[in-house]
């Protein structure tokens, strides 16, 4: 009995070891988002498999003993703000799974961070988070080895998705030469993971270093181990760099800070070898830091590239050359083509997150519902941003994203358990920082501390991801099994072992192991299935978007049986319905278009039913009765209803309300539609598209069917609003000077 015991003990630890391993590498190209879906899907098929050992492992015990800790009524609390979060959400299909692309967020998401919490601190202990640790460590040397190259051109994801070591594989909103990301996806989202380990990586080495009364005898008997520390720390900080992520950089300054402070007030080491570890290590940082510059340009001032820039802006010209002015900057507000602040941007966001939480004080919007709960509070000035019609998912701020979805509750309980967590540390480092059997654990306390504090302030400036989530959670329960925190005595436990010198296992045992093994293979085969139902709906939306419907067709519908719940895979098959209807019209098919005409109109119908307040779905309803309206133009009226409800939730959006106001036109309300336009030009004083409909639309207002100018007033706000375009938004406006010709202004 105790050997089988032993061995679901020694699979949950491994599981563990893989978990942190494997999910900051994992990603592929054949889903519909290469790397945090991936990561979240690994995640659950993990999480499912600890479940089954874990269930296993108290059958054998004849006991369901669940490890507390003095975190577990803030885990609760937030845990329970979060399904009542998901009950009261204005979808709460979303709230339960989370954004689909992500999933991480979500009710589930959570609980699963949730589950793994309590199967760590109950199955694991000390010696194995230590090598957890290296093991993450490990993972992360991957990650960077993996991301440096490509800021020099040469990324190994392309070799593995093109055979070509090149860059060439990421379109122009990917440019690994400029902001790395490697494995994890998203600069920020590496720069946030490599914070985590530059403190902890320290501390690790530091603890290793120590002999068996806690002390160092000298530096100089650990060159070896010192050589690798800074080797490791050269390339973790040196891809930090790379990422030009200011708020990764600003949680490992923070973080970095708090760890040598803590060390230095403590006196957990003679003042002589911190002060020469302290120097060691960050005079390292300070001169790649010199040579590579950092994220944060006051911090540039001071650096080699800046000061050979400078050096060279001196030097006076040539007199056989003749200088060229640079162009002034221009503000994000202004008329241009610049690209927008991200702080800018971030600062509309945010006022969009307060703005639904005032709406939505005490639960939110909803977990993970900020997509649409953002659409409806959206700044106007958003719309003078580079980002102007981006999709915000999140509020690009942790703290108000969690209260704008799940509301004061929501956020009180996030942040009373992180600060319990902070605050449970500082005690046990000041208490037992002159404790020299304790030393190991209060470096290591103070690493973790410190690495949980970077992912903290990250997270002020963007979200969180998986491994990022995975690390905020477990954090807290590597420090309670390090600092021999766990009481026993405390644990849950629901039935008593029966018998202590019990060998055999009973019928009723087996009975238990096999209904927790089907429900853990079944809830497995069905995280299966939705991974393969999302290969297809990826290649299928990929053949939509080159019109190549026909190829499309089969693998959404294999996409939609295979998960007939999942709304963005009806959505997306419901597109395509209507583009086959159109094609097959033009090909004379009558019965076939008439068919997909039918079942498009079916599944929006059913969507915007059960999704009302999806805009998404409401701006694929609107492109689904366009394109059926190309053969049947009473179905414009559909269409202009769909646009008019999307309106309604988004009411700032510029874009919207330019194809509002199209439709009005299209549909016959041609002055309805000017209003609308002169509205979306004052939303959006540089839109293009809306000032050239708007100066048809007043052409038609000013002429008869015959072409004839009958509104001599009309006819010349037509002409203005035409030459505004030539001398404000682009000089060669081929379409614009064809107009003004065909008018007879040119």
């Amino acid at each position: 009995m105790q050997k089988w015991i032993g061995y679901c003990t020694t699979a949950i630890r491994w599981l563990f070891y893989i978990l942190f391993f494997t999910v900051p590498l994992f990603f592929t190209n054949n889903t519909s988002e290469l790397f945090e879906l991936n990561k979240m899907w690994l995640t659950f098929w993990i999480a499912l498999l600890i479940f089954g050992f874990w269930g296993t492992k108290m059958v054998l015990e004849k006991q369901l003993h669940i490890q507390r800790t003095r975190l577990d009524i803030l885990l609760l609390l937030f845990l329970l703000s979060q399904i009542i979060s998901t009950i009261f959400s204005m979808n709460s299909y979303i709230s339960w799974w989370g954004y689909y692309s992500r999933f991480n967020g979500g009710l589930l998401s959570t609980i699963t961070y949730i589950f793994l919490y309590y199967a760590l601190v109950t199955n694991l202990v000390k010696k194995d988070i230590i090598r957890l640790l290296w093991v993450s460590v490990s993972s992360c040397v991957i990650v960077a080895l993996w991301g440096l190259p490509a800021h020099f051109g040469y990324d190994p994801t392309c070799y593995l998705f093109r055979g070509t070591f090149d860059v060439s594989c990421w379109t122009a909103d990917f440019k690994p030469t400029v902001r790395i990301f490697s494995s994890l996806g998203q600069p920020d989202w590496m720069a946030a993971y490599l914070s985590i380990f530059l403190p902890l990586t320290i501390a690790l080495f530091i603890k290793r270093m120590l002999n068996n009364n806690g002390i160092i005898n000298s530096l100089s008997k650990h060159i070896f181990s010192l050589v690798v520390c800074l080797l490791l720390l050269a390339l973790f900080y040196i891809d930090l760099v790379f990422t030009n992520t200011r708020a990764g950089f600003a949680g490992f300054l923070i973080g970095n800070s708090i760890f040598w402070v803590s060390l230095l007030f403590t006196n957990v080491l003679p003042k002589k070898q911190w002060l020469q570890m302290a120097l060691l290590c960050n005079i390292f940082f300070i001169i790649i830091t010199f040579f590579y510059q950092s994220p944060i340009n006051l911090i540039n001032r001071f650096t080699l590239p800046s000061l050979i820039q400078h050096v060279s802006t001196q030097q006076p010209a040539k007199a056989d050359i003749k200088a060229s002015p640079t162009p002034a900057p221009t503000s994000s507000g202004d008329l241009n083509d610049g690209i927008t602040d991200s702080s800018k941007i971030r600062l509309y966001v945010w006022q969009g997150a307060l703005a639904a939480w005032e709406a939505h004080p005490l639960f939110g919007t909803g977990v993970e519902t900020f997509a649409f709960a953002y659409y409806q509070y959206r700044p106007i000035a958003h719309n003078m941003t580079s980002e102007w019609d981006f999709l915000y998912n999140k509020a690009h701020n942790e703290y108000l994203n969690y209260l704008a979805t799940t509301g004061i509750f929501g956020l009180g309980t996030y942040l009373a358990y992180v600060f319990g967590y902070c605050l449970f540390s500082l005690l046990y480092v000041y208490k037992n920082a002159r404790d020299p059997n304790n030393r190991q654990a209060v470096i290591l306390t103070s690493g973790l501390l410190s690495a949980f504090v970077s992912i903290l302030v990250s997270n002020f400036f963007g979200f969180s991801v998986v491994i990022i989530n995975e690390f905020l959670f477990l954090i807290p329960a590597f420090f309670l099994i390090l600092t021999d925190q766990l009481y026993p005595e405390k644990s849950f436990v629901l039935f008593k072992k029966q018998s202590e010198n019990a060998s055999g296992v009973s019928g009723m045992q087996w009975l238990c192991i096999c209904i927790i093994w089907i429900v853990a293979l079944y809830y497995e085969i069905i995280f299966i299935t939705y991974y393969n139902a999302d290969i297809s709906y990826a290649l299928g939306h990929n053949y939509d978007e080159v019109n190549q419907y026909q190829k499309a067709y089969p693998l959404l519908v294999n996409a939609t049986n295979m998960r007939p719940d999942e709304p963005v895979f009806q959505d997306e098959l419901s597109i395509n319905e209507a583009a086959l209807a159109v094609l097959y019209a033009q090909n004379k098919d009558l019965t076939d278009a008439q068919s997909y005409a039918s079942q498009a109109k079916t599944i929006s119908d059913t969507l915007t039913t059960d999704y009302p307040t999806n805009i998404l779905f409401w701006k694929s309803r609107v492109r689904i009765f366009v394109l059926l309206g190309s053969n049947n133009p009473q179905l414009l009226a559909l269409s202009l209803q769909a646009i008019q409800k999307a309106h309604e939730l988004a009411p700032t959006d510029a874009k919207i309300l330019y194809n509002l106001g199209v439709l009005y036109g299209q549909t016959g309300n041609v002055q309805k539609g000017a209003k609308v336009l002169e509205q979306t030009i004052q939303y959006k004083p540089d839109y293009r598209d809306a000032y050239y409909a708007l100066g048809l639309f007043y052409r038609d207002l000013a002429t008869d069917k015959t072409g004839k100018v009958i509104d001599s007033a009309m006819e010349q706000k037509a002409v203005t609003t035409m030459h505004f375009i030539l001398e404000h938004l682009g000089s060669n406006d081929s379409d614009v000077k064809k107009a003004l010709k065909s008018w007879g202004e040119i």
